[in-house]
């Protein structure tokens, strides 16, 4: 790989955010703390099996805080000797620990509503008080899951965007869970609390193969971009007669690495070090923070095979 000059900012390197991330982290957990409280409180009170399920699935969302301080202290840019690549893997498996616990609460809802059917239970009881405390629930849900989403993309953090994915979730339930208990309240369908809980689970697990889908191609090392559009960008830079045995792995705007061999027409090696120098300007301005290896070989060097 060509050698960079280092008196300029190295793109290669994606900047260090973990304090901010840290920082939005420490606050939604604070904030699911206290809609947990709120949740277990009133579904004790009421008797409500959805209800109970919410607070279960808000106390994975105060899990999953928890879980992403933890990732998020690992996922530091910076490579070491141990971690020449960086350590942001780390961030992804945070994400997948997230989808972990949207399976776990799907599965407790689920398990809740069945046994609800088989063993009915006392009816579910609400007040005008306890129902304007669950509205107060979701006007909170709603700013986290709007603020973290935010700050996700702004941060360009993976971590922050599937737990916000997580909390999106938390607001459908506590929707259907209001739609129920409203019509327990109102028209005296008990019913409709132990129907509800279904549609609610679905919603969970969507929102847990939502982080899935998103995180595993960071892990298996699924390419990031068509090695036809990184050999049409290098082709485009003159001097180079054929481009081969491309591969590239990561996440673009969060971070990438490009492997190329290269066939250039220079044989001396200053001319052929400033065309890769060129080739690396043109993919760090379009794919930063990337880091980029490339292999020089001689003109005579014959070979067809774009990709692996």
């Amino acid at each position: 790989m060509a050698a960079h000059d280092h008196s300029m900012p190295d793109r290669s390197i994606p900047n260090d955010n973990r304090s901010q991330v840290q920082k939005v982290l420490l606050q939604t957990l604070f904030l699911n703390v206290f809609v947990l409280g709120i949740k277990l409180v009133v579904g004790m009170a009421t008797g409500s099996l959805s209800l109970i399920a919410d607070a279960l699935h808000s106390l994975t969302d105060s899990a999953n805080n928890i879980l992403g301080l933890w990732a998020n202290r690992a996922a530091s840019p910076q490579p070491d000797r141990e971690h020449p690549y960086g350590h942001q893997k780390f961030e992804a498996i945070g994400a997948l620990g997230i989808a972990g616990f949207l399976s776990i609460a799907c599965f407790e809802i689920l398990k809740g509503a069945i046994d609800r059917i088989l063993n009915p239970a006392a009816a579910t009881r609400i007040t005008g008080s306890e129902f304007w405390f669950l509205l107060l629930v979701l006007a909170v849900n709603i700013f986290v899951a709007t603020y973290e989403r935010r700050e996700g993309k702004r941060l360009k953090s993976n971590l922050l965007i599937a737990d916000a994915h997580h909390t999106l979730s938390d607001i459908w339930v506590t929707i259907g869970v209001l739609i129920g208990l409203a019509g327990v309240w109102l028209l005296k369908w008990q019913w409709l609390d132990v129907a509800l809980a279904f549609p609610v689970a679905a919603l969970v697990l969507s929102s847990g193969w939502t982080v899935l889908r998103e995180n595993l191609p960071w892990l298996v090392d699924e390419s990031a971009i068509a090695p036809e559009h990184i050999a049409d960008i290098a082709r485009s830079v003159p001097g180079v007669l054929n481009v081969h045995n491309i591969a590239s792995r990561g996440i673009i705007g969060r971070q990438c690495f490009i492997e190329m061999h290269l066939i250039v027409e220079p044989t001396e090696v200053t001319a052929a070090h400033l065309i890769t120098e060129a080739i690396e300007t043109e993919l760090e301005q379009r794919f930063s923070p990337v880091r980029i290896m490339i292999h020089v070989e001689p003109p005579s060097y014959r070979s067809e095979q774009l990709s692996y």
